[in-house]
């Protein structure tokens, strides 16, 4: 007997395609080169957070928090509360530096959802460490391709990419984690569609809303799983229906383009952010370094400072800013502030956010002009080039041109990561850590890490 129409429809609905990969994704599969980014995109959230668990929006996740029956833990603190309060607080804590790991083909920050939200369903049943490496994997693997089908400069203009991409990335990893079978995933997947949220006015404004757009997506991702291993049903078809998320943006036909695992792993199109600031203000930040470094000019002698960028950079919401900076987002968005932070100090770090009216400062924005370079778009987002010239007020002139950002590096990742733990704890709990961690694969109980992080901030005054 043929199958229905309907039945036909459901079978090659996108979250069914998506759930059928998911659920085939397996660790031995994994290459060595995948296996040491899931260690790198480890240390950057778990670092990320310690050293953000300070901030007024860390507090006020954490705040929100309630123990549960089945804890789950808010890393650095010794309260276990329930698991998406636990996925909510820590995406939140993730997020606020801004210097979280980025995804460029999807506009997207993945770490930020998946990570936290797997961590806190690995301590609601017994897992193994390979099984959360696979189901993180799985995770960035949906968002970065759900995103590179979606995502465009309208889309992105108003809605925060990372609010689509990372409920529906973060709901299939935990599915997988809890080993849902292929319908399980596929109604996970499809619940998170129907939570993606996110409006970028924040940009505009500096509001600190853009912070917990990760606390809902990793909490709305842990909730759309549990709710499908209960047993509740969502339609197959709320990614590509006539009335799913694809076609809620015009783009219906884009979701059949989604092929997951058809080439490299998306996971490794994830870069880590050198800068504490917006992924588009990461390249002309640098080249205003190397820029700044070859001229030797005082902030006076600075005449003008011309910076090119992608389109794509130019038109994201609070990157063409030149103030005034009421609140340290809306400087960590500017390419203006950036660059001219970078050349006022002459080193790029979360200080050059400290005094956000300095005149030196401001006068180096006054004199700023930004521009589209259409190379640079057509490369992006393959590259993200950027390029500062300075002038000088006697004429001379120096240029930088960089062809895409100098990431973060391995070894730049571990190095503030173990600082952010040295930190926040003893040594030999620091060092714990970092074994767990590198030993992963090897580990019967994925909640170790987590608990081994369910301990009380040091020195900060946090509250547990």
């Amino acid at each position: 007997m043929s199958a229905t129409p309907e039945a036909a429809e459901a079978d090659t609905a996108l979250a069914m395609r998506i759930a059928r990969s998911v659920h085939a994704c397996a660790f031995e599969a994994l290459s060595s080169e995948v296996l040491a980014k899931t260690r790198v995109c480890l240390e950057d959230l778990i670092g990320c957070v310690f050293e953000s668990r300070h901030l007024p929006w860390s507090r006020q996740a954490r705040s929100l928090a309630v123990r549960g029956d089945v804890g789950a833990t808010m890393l650095g603190h010794t309260n276990a509360v329930a698991p998406a309060d636990a996925a909510f607080a820590n995406a939140v804590m993730g997020h606020g530096l801004v210097r979280e790991d980025m995804h460029p083909g999807s506009i997207s920050h993945l770490g930020i959802v998946v990570i936290p939200a797997l961590l806190a369903v690995a301590e609601t049943r017994p897992v193994s460490g390979r099984d959360f490496i696979a189901a993180m994997v799985a995770g960035y693997e949906v968002g970065g391709r759900v995103g590179r089908a979606l995502m465009d400069r309208g889309i992105a203009a108003i809605h925060r990419p990372t609010g689509i991409t990372g409920p529906i990335a973060a709901a299939a990893a935990c599915a997988r984690l809890m080993g849902l079978p292929v319908e399980g995933i596929a109604n996970a997947v499809a619940l998170a569609a129907n939570t993606t949220s996110g409006f970028n006015q924040w940009a505009h404004t500096g509001g600190s809303e853009m912070f917990f757009h990760a606390g809902f997506a990793a909490r709305n991702a842990v909730t759309a799983a549990r709710l499908a291993a209960a047993g509740a049903f969502a339609s197959p078809s709320a990614l590509d229906g006539v009335a799913g998320l694809f076609a809620s943006f015009g783009k219906r036909d884009a979701a059949k383009t989604v092929r997951l695992f058809d080439g490299a792993p998306e996971i490794l199109s994830v870069y880590h952010k050198p800068v504490p600031a917006c992924n588009f203000a990461q390249t002309p930040a640098q080249a205003a370094l190397q820029a700044v470094r070859s001229a030797h000019l005082a902030p006076s002698q600075v005449g003008a400072i011309e910076i090119r960028v992608p389109q794509a950079g130019a038109s994201y919401p609070g990157c063409d800013h030149t103030g005034p900076f009421a609140t340290i987002l809306q400087a960590k968005m500017s390419i203006q502030f950036n660059v001219a932070a970078a050349v006022l100090h002459g080193r790029i770090a979360e200080s050059n956010f400290e005094h956000l009216d300095a005149p030196a400062l401001l006068y180096l924005v006054s004199v700023t002009r930004l521009a589209v370079d259409d190379g640079m778009t057509a490369a992006y987002p393959g590259l993200q080039g950027g390029a500062v010239t300075l002038r000088s007020i006697g004429g001379d002139i120096y240029r930088a041109h960089l062809d895409d950002v100098i990431p973060a590096d391995d070894a730049a990742v571990h190095a503030r990561f173990r600082a952010a733990l040295a930190a926040a704890m003893d040594d030999a709990t620091a060092q714990a850590v970092d074994a767990a961690i590198e030993s992963l694969a090897d580990e019967p109980d994925a909640a170790r890490l987590p608990r081994l992080m369910r301990r009380p901030a040091r020195d900060l005054g946090v509250a547990a």
